[in-house]
């Protein structure tokens, strides 16, 4: 038979195995946009601005394809300005010239250009899901998007 165990208000018990705690290494940004491939766009040249990126070098610019899948159009908001994030980060390469050829809620396909940038001061450590909702509105789409810096 089981023992059963009761806990006196005397003992201590173990540790929570979480802990909310407070912190201010987050950034928001409020997107707006007609439709989503503009929501998009402008999630870009958004978060272009919290890094508040250092001047261009003299590199010639530079164009990628971008193709990303997601589950749903939060997600799809998520990968795209996490791969922008991903470029700044490991190569100082920042776009600002964005052509989308196909946007879907579960889908993009871009082509991208940009520069090198001598330096960014605020680095964007991860794009989050923090309260993350895509909202129609009368003009259009939009949403609030936490960055970790």
């Amino acid at each position: 038979m089981a023992e059963k165990r009761s806990m006196k208000k005397s003992e201590h018990p173990l540790p929570a195995p979480f802990e909310e705690v407070d912190h201010t290494a987050d950034n928001a940004l409020k997107i707006v946009g007609s439709n989503l491939a503009e929501l998009l766009i402008n999630g870009a040249r958004g978060m272009n601005s919290l890094m508040t990126i250092g001047s261009e070098s003299d590199a010639p610019s530079e164009e990628k394809n971008v193709e990303l899948e997601a589950v749903d159009s939060e997600s799809l908001l998520v990968e795209w300005l996490s791969e922008l994030a991903f470029w700044a980060e490991t190569d100082s390469l920042v776009f600002d010239d964005f052509e989308l050829r196909r946007v879907s809620p579960t889908r993009l396909t871009a082509t991208i250009r940009g520069r090198r940038v001598d330096r960014i001061e605020k680095h964007i450590k991860a794009v989050t899901y923090h309260n993350l909702k895509i909202v129609p509105t009368a003009e259009g789409l939009k949403a609030v998007v936490v960055f970790d810096v």
